[in-house]
């Protein structure tokens, strides 16, 4: 049987703060409604990002607090659109995208119950 999660996230930390490493989470995947209405974010977009990431720059860039979530989002980078690293901003029907993101938000809280016992913290 597989340790608890939370030991594999305390290596993962472990290992990011002694290596002291930036973490990056790219949207690769769906924008602009939930699928069968948006579209998927394009290639050169996506290499627009990790161009940015190699070269250093995004570290710097202006970012802003997802409320939800409550990381830090990027609302500038060369050659992408603002909309596309502000996923909200992609959905013509904006409380559909709020719905989602609750509905989202809702169920990694669901599933984080599951392991809740032996973290320290939680979402």
């Amino acid at each position: 049987m597989a340790g608890h999660p939370n030991k594999y996230a305390q290596l993962l930390e472990d290992k990011l703060k002694r290596h002291n490493v930036r973490v990056w989470l790219i949207n690769t995947g769906w924008s602009g409604g939930p699928y069968g209405v948006g579209q998927r974010i394009g290639l050169a977009h996506t290499r627009a990002i990790l161009d940015v990431i190699h070269g250093g720059t995004l570290a710097t860039a202006p970012t802003q607090r997802d409320p939800l979530f409550g990381f830090e989002v990027v609302t500038s980078c060369a050659g992408v659109p603002g909309e596309i690293l502000w996923p909200r901003d992609t959905w013509a029907d904006r409380a559909a995208y709020d719905a989602a993101a609750k509905k989202l938000a809702g169920l990694f809280r669901d599933n984080f119950t599951l392991y809740q016992s032996g973290v320290e913290g939680g979402p």
